[in-house]
């Protein structure tokens, strides 16, 4: 490069940044503080903490930009492993709160379960990359008791969200190795034909859950409550909503998890069904460009980790918006970078600055 290279080409190569994913980042993250200001009025200092756990989101996805694909290859394994000792030493001994063992306390409370939603697809693409040119049926099956074993670790605690997140990234990556369509249509009548052993193997709480979703006017004062509420708020948002810091059933307190796993709620209250079209349309557009990332990477550990990811994304924001909008039962899944909460954040903006780092290669 010279003196008259263009500034923003002479930063590129420190910034590691991709324009287009970066812009969509941060449209969410500044949409979902603007929302979160109007949702945590009546819990003071939730904002100037969010405004943290964003610096430290960016922060990390610009570190794992800077990450070569190569080292992340390498580590994969051990990451997967310290992370299932981790998940084996909350079963030992963890920290329980509120009914669910889910914590190690290592100076402060750290949820283990966490880093497998980035250390689950790591090994499972290094483990496709790394075994190419074995066929048949027993590199599938390799994979997927590497991926039951944290899965299993993660419900027995039991974290019945995070399960389905880790399960949803490994499951990504095992159909984009090249799963047969006979293969996934047996392991779906499989799972239609074991609903009855795992419904009697689910909590009390997790049952019940299911059974508000089938029928949230059951108990509309008490386990059905903040679906409803939730419900009752999107369809009082109308089709242009009722304004910023105007939304009647969040700031009167209908709504108990407004700034958390139900924030979605407050959004469509506040900008109607046309601010619920956009959100979607940038979330579409983040799964967009994902997967158009994943598709022009270098390696095949690299396509399949960046597609599993996006995919990811896709979990989140589907499952969130779901429950809120009562098309799926509740569990506890953030919508991406608009709730509250700094785990969550950091692992979505790890997940950003991985795709980050594959579109880097591939440009190399």
């Amino acid at each position: 490069m010279t003196l008259q290279t263009p500034l923003w080409q002479r930063l590129r190569p420190v910034l590691a940044v991709d324009a287009p994913l970066a812009a969509i980042v941060g449209v969410l993250v500044g949409t979902g503080l603007f929302t979160l200001y109007s949702a945590s009025a009546d819990f003071p200092g939730r904002f100037e903490l969010q405004l943290r756990n964003v610096l430290m989101a960016m922060g990390l996805m610009w570190a794992a930009a800077n990450v070569p694909q190569q080292v992340l290859m390498r580590h994969a394994a051990a990451l997967y492993a310290l992370g299932v000792a981790l998940l084996v030493a909350v079963f030992l001994f963890g920290v329980t709160k509120k009914g669910s063992t889910r914590w190690l306390n290592l100076g402060h409370d750290f949820q283990p379960s966490e880093m497998m939603k980035i250390a689950m697809p790591l090994m499972l693409a290094w483990y496709f990359h790394r075994y190419d040119n074995v066929q048949g049926w027993r590199r599938f099956a390799v994979a997927a008791l590497l991926l039951a074993i944290p899965v299993g670790l993660i419900a027995k605690q039991p974290d019945f969200g995070t399960a389905m997140l880790v399960l949803s990234a490994g499951f990504y990556v095992i159909v984009l190795a090249g799963l047969s369509w006979k293969a996934l249509a047996a392991l779906a009548a499989g799972a239609l034909a074991a609903a009855p052993v795992v419904w009697h193997m689910l909590h009390d709480f997790q049952r019940q859950r299911v059974l508000t979703f089938l029928d949230p006017g059951a108990d509309p004062m008490g386990k059905g409550f903040q679906i409803n509420q939730a419900m009752t708020a999107i369809g009082s948002g109308g089709v242009t909503g009722r304004g910023w810091m105007d939304g009647t059933q969040g700031h009167l307190g209908f709504i108990p998890e407004r700034s958390t796993d139900f924030i979605f709620s407050v959004f469509a209250e506040e900008f109607g069904l046309v601010g619920g079209i956009v959100l979607l349309l940038l979330y579409a557009l983040l799964v967009l460009r994902g997967l158009q990332i994943a598709a022009g990477a270098a390696t095949l550990f690299s396509r399949l980790l960046g597609g599993a990811i996006t995919m990811i994304f896709f979990t989140y924001a589907f499952i969130n918006i779901g429950m809120v909008s009562g098309v799926v039962p509740v569990v506890g899944v953030p919508l991406p970078f608009f709730s509250y909460g700094g785990t969550a954040l950091a692992t979505l903006g790890l997940g950003c600055g991985i795709l980050m780092s594959i579109r880097r290669q591939s440009l190399a």
